[in-house]
């Protein structure tokens, strides 16, 4: 019943928008790394979000993240004025912002020390 009420039901654009700014804002580290022919942590690394992946592994990972973004936003657009479903797409991009903030500061400090 969940499920149908957030995939389905009157907050799907929400969800829809939450991920859609998780995705556009994960995929801005992995193409600004690729692009610039440096190795970032994917999921693919070894250990996973830790390792470093090559920098085409972090091109296809980002534009991957960023059509993901642009598809959620294409089936749920979102007016650019105040609004629910505007600030749903900011919660996901700063939950993502926060999270990776975090996590590969931890990782960057690891690698430093060693």
């Amino acid at each position: 019943m969940l499920a149908n009420l957030l995939f389905h039901g009157e907050y799907a654009a929400y969800v829809a928008a939450f991920f859609s700014g998780l995705f556009l804002c994960n995929s801005v580290p992995h193409l600004v790394s690729g692009l610039q022919g440096m190795p970032f942590p994917t999921p693919f690394a070894k250990p996973h979000g830790v390792g470093d992946s090559s920098p085409l592994v972090n091109v296809l990972w980002g534009f991957a993240n960023l059509v993901a973004g642009v598809v959620l936003l294409s089936r749920h657009p979102v007016l650019l004025s105040l609004n629910p479903a505007l600030l749903a797409l900011l919660i996901g991009v700063l939950v993502i912002a926060v999270f990776s903030s975090l996590h590969f500061g931890k990782v960057q400090k690891n690698k430093l020390q060693k």
